[in-house]
């Protein structure tokens, strides 16, 4: 038997089960802990200044046990759905806008014109693509977003002979730095700082700091695992798709010329995205009005690109089949958090490993926050989720044990924002997935190494902002 036969059949042995399979045996896990946990919750109140809900520290108390039952573990997975549907169905018009604008042949046009200039010089592909996506997730915290220039990264990445992780890392990794930075994002920074009554987006300067080290440790590993691709394509983490894809790679020697329709096409994208930026900063749009923006950017792209109705609308129906999947992903993972939510558990844990924190040395209570934070997200993977039920605790919190506020918030948008990218409780890391067709366990292979790497550099940095009362308070 050859090396490469025996390789394969060790794969095959310790496969990983099901992404499906993995989401619910973490839905059954969370059940059983309804039985285990002692139920309890906090009161929550309109903050009058921000309008907020926002947690009462004070407020915990038991509440009768309320465990899942065998039906409800069941129901979790609807509910989940109906829960998660503004981001299900976000996927879905992204999916079909994104292969309306796909069908005029525009994107494969840019991308061929591109891939040609950048030949010979391959790896500023991926610094160029880090640092651009970087400032998308730092200014308006770009994650959700990522999943419509996924398919633009794998297909450039293929046609430079790298493969379809890095195509995606670039995108997503560039914006997960920014995020996770949180230099301007008002959906972290902004929430947690508004919270701690912080002056809003202040120490920016320190955290342009934090994008600049997250940009240049993500840059030196991906673009080490992209060599090694290159020079090996079975060095891949996703060979047997690579292979499978094989015929969906772009042949740079024959590709459509750039013509005036495409260009029209990519102006409208341009315009798109000014638009959804605009919204943003300017109206505090989300998930709804961002869904809005894409539909008729997919619209009036096709048509630049001189698609008919029926076209644009059969291409539609095809992108949106196409992720069904990680659409349908999104809403079993937050199954999860409904059993947390139905069985009283989850304010339990997050009461439970906020008060550890009291326990510590006041030299390490920082770091204390900042794991505390770490975990908590693996079951509130919203950013402004876990600041509006973590920060009202975590700002009297540092108040008692002389963290400053402006270090509780680093903490919180560290431990919030690094695990995102490996998480499978992240409806946009399971979008991302999706469109991409990357096996979630691939995915891990390839990403925890740097995770790892991530949160001992974040550990580190909050040591220092903690050192340096790090404030203005």
């Amino acid at each position: 038997m050859s090396e490469k036969s025996e390789t394969l059949n060790t794969k095959k042995r310790f496969k990983v089960p099901h992404t499906y399979v993995i989401l619910f045996a973490v839905i059954l896990i969370m059940s059983v802990l309804t039985y285990i946990v002692p139920a309890g919750e906090y009161d929550r109140m309109e903050d009058p200044a921000t309008g907020r809900t926002v947690v009462d520290p004070e407020s915990f108390h038991s509440v009768d046990q309320s465990p899942v039952s065998f039906f409800d573990l069941f129901q979790s997975i609807p509910k989940g759905m109906t829960n998660a549907a503004s981001i299900i169905f976000f996927i879905f018009i992204v999916g079909g806008a994104f292969q309306m604008i796909t069908a005029t042949g525009a994107i494969e046009a840019g991308i061929g014109k591109i891939a040609k200039s950048l030949q010979g010089k391959e790896k500023l592909m991926i610094p160029i693509f880090l640092v651009v996506f970087s400032i998308g997730g730092a200014t308006y915290g770009m994650a959700e977003e990522t999943i419509v220039f996924v398919p633009i990264g794998i297909a450039l990445a293929r046609a430079l002979g790298y493969d379809a992780i890095t195509g995606t890392a670039m995108i997503t990794l560039g914006a997960a730095c920014g995020f996770t930075a949180g230099v301007m994002n008002p959906f972290t920074v902004g929430v947690a700082q508004g919270i701690a009554e912080l002056p809003l987006f202040s120490g920016v300067g320190v955290r342009i700091g934090f994008l600049v080290i997250f940009l240049i440790v993500t840059c030196i590993y991906l673009m080490r695992y992209a060599d090694k691709v290159k020079k090996d394509p079975t060095k891949s983490k996703v060979y047997a798709l690579e292979i499978e894809e094989k015929g969906q790679h772009i042949d740079l020697s024959n590709l459509p010329s750039l013509e005036s329709r495409h260009k029209l096409v990519f102006i409208t994208i341009v315009l798109g995205f000014g638009f959804i930026i605009f919204g943003v900063f300017k109206y505090g749009w989300y998930i709804t009005e961002i869904s809005a923006a894409f539909l008729a950017m997919g619209i009036f792209g096709g048509l630049a690109g001189k698609l008919g109705p029926s076209k644009l609308a059969q291409e539609f129906v095809v992108g949106a089949k196409s992720i069904a999947f990680g659409a349908l992903v999104v809403g079993v993972a937050r199954g999860i958090l409904i059993v947390m939510q139905d069985g009283y558990i989850m304010d339990s844990i997050i009461h439970g490993l906020a008060a550890a924190i009291q326990s510590l040395p006041k030299g390490i209570a920082a770091l204390g926050m900042y794991f505390t934070q770490v975990i908590i997200n693996f079951f509130i993977p919203s950013g402004s989720g876990q600041a509006a039920a973590t920060m009202p605790i975590m700002k009297p919190l540092a108040d008692i044990i002389g963290v400053t506020r402006q270090t509780a918030v680093v903490a919180y948008h560290f431990g919030d924002g690094f695990t995102n990218s490996i998480i499978p409780t992240s409806a946009a890391l399971m979008g991302v997935l999706s469109i991409s067709k990357i096996p979630y366990e691939d995915w891990f292979r390839f990403l925890w190494p740097l995770t790892c790497t991530w949160l001992v550099i974040g550990g580190v940095l909050v040591l220092i902002v903690n050192a340096m009362n790090f404030g203005p308070f």
